[in-house]
């Protein structure tokens, strides 16, 4: 039997603006909006309390959160930061896994793909991101060495054999690099980054087919008056670019910048968290590093280098708001739509044909109520 329910009494994030309307779901799929015809019978009602109704989070790098690592994860694990992601608005998302051994490698792999079967509450675990092994060891950031390859057409087909990989990163700049990101991109988005690529070689990964760029300014070779580098290629042209909105990892003034060359339609608002995320200070791990945390940074033990972050994407939003000096409607795609374009979902709208992945924030945008196929998955008490 079909099941039927409407949101009422919300303001609904639509088309690019709020409005006063009603929205309809059968069988976890946005069928319509206010349609006075339409019996209530058979239908359960979901009374909105006046609050904004937004499409849900896709957050689209994460390492992990709750205590839970994704290079060590249990499926138990999984489950456990599936329903924590929910509790931050985030409807689904990608489990990115840190270069590692071959062997943890494909044990995250076939981890993430079990899970997946029965994934049935909190945030959907859409498969896996990449981040590594086609690196550059010049810009590795957290990434350890000692597991870092040239581009390898054949390990890679080893990884994707799993099912489970929806993207990856690889720095252009490596050997071999141009010519895998030009198969790869024919299956699944490429970002470029990690890398100390120059700005030729960049622009050569992207006309091989890269579409987006991981963590902008992060783990990058940065401007110089003479030579762009990566970081001026990904600013100048059309792709995607992540950007971790937590204030520390990137100047706000950086970020407003970003938002001046590219507007709210190719950026792509990320955690980059760590399984330190909703825990206290502390000491952590992130695949193999030990990570300390203090004051809610987190850095490889002993030494200076950032070890991804303790963001979540409710707070993510209000800091874009907030930074950028932008409104609600104008953020929302970097959270949503964009993420959804990048990896092909029919996710990330308000929209007839949509899955219902929803959202519901007041005023103050604390998240209030998560929905995944019209259904709760999380309330606030």
């Amino acid at each position: 039997m079909s099941k039927n329910i409407v949101f009422k009494n919300a303001m609904v994030y639509t088309d690019g603006a709020f409005r006063d309307t009603d929205v309809f779901v059968k069988d976890g799929i946005i069928t319509a909006f206010r349609a006075p015809c339409c019996s209530f019978e058979s239908i359960v009602q979901i009374d909105c309390g006046g609050n904004f109704l937004v499409p849900g989070f896709i957050d689209i790098h994460t390492h992990g959160g709750a205590g839970v690592d994704v290079n060590r994860a249990t499926q138990e694990e999984f489950e456990r930061l599936s329903a924590f992601f929910a509790s931050k608005g985030v409807s689904a998302y990608l489990a990115s896994v840190l270069t590692d051994s071959e062997e943890n490698t494909l044990r995250t792999l076939d981890t993430i793909v079990r899970y997946q079967i029965s994934n049935a509450g909190g945030a959907k675990l859409l498969g896996a991101h990449l981040e590594g092994p086609f690196l550059s060891a010049a810009k590795k950031g957290a990434m350890p060495q000692q597991f870092l390859k040239p581009a390898d057409e054949a390990l890679f087909e080893k990884y994707a054999a799993s099912g489970a990989v929806k993207y990856i990163t690889i720095a252009p700049e490596i050997s071999g690099a141009i010519g895998l990101i030009e198969k790869i991109s024919k299956s699944i988005p490429v970002a470029v980054g990690h890398s100390a690529a120059d700005y030729a070689d960049t622009l050569a990964a992207i006309r091989a087919g890269a579409v987006a760029s991981t963590h902008t300014f992060n783990a990058m070779q940065a401007i110089d008056r003479t030579e762009p580098h990566i970081l001026g290629a990904v600013l100048e042209s059309d792709v995607y670019n992540e950007i971790i909105a937590d204030g520390k990892h990137v100047h706000p003034a950086n970020m407003r910048l970003l938002y001046r060359l590219k507007g709210n339609r190719k950026i792509i608002a990320i955690t980059d968290s760590i399984e330190a995320a909703g825990m206290p200070d502390g000491e952590y791990k992130l695949g193999i590093n030990e990570v300390s945390v203090a004051n809610g940074e987190a850095f490889i033990k002993g030494t200076h280098s950032r070890a991804g972050s303790v963001l979540c994407m409710d707070t993510a939003l209000r800091n874009m708001v907030q930074f950028l000096g932008i409104s609600l409607e104008q953020a929302l795609p970097m959270f949503t739509e964009n993420p959804a374009k990048l990896l092909k979902l029919n996710k990330g709208c308000i929209r007839c044909g949509y899955d219902a992945d929803f959202v519901l924030l007041d005023k103050a945008l604390q998240v209030r109520m998560t929905f995944r196929g019209g259904e709760a998955i999380y309330q606030a008490h």
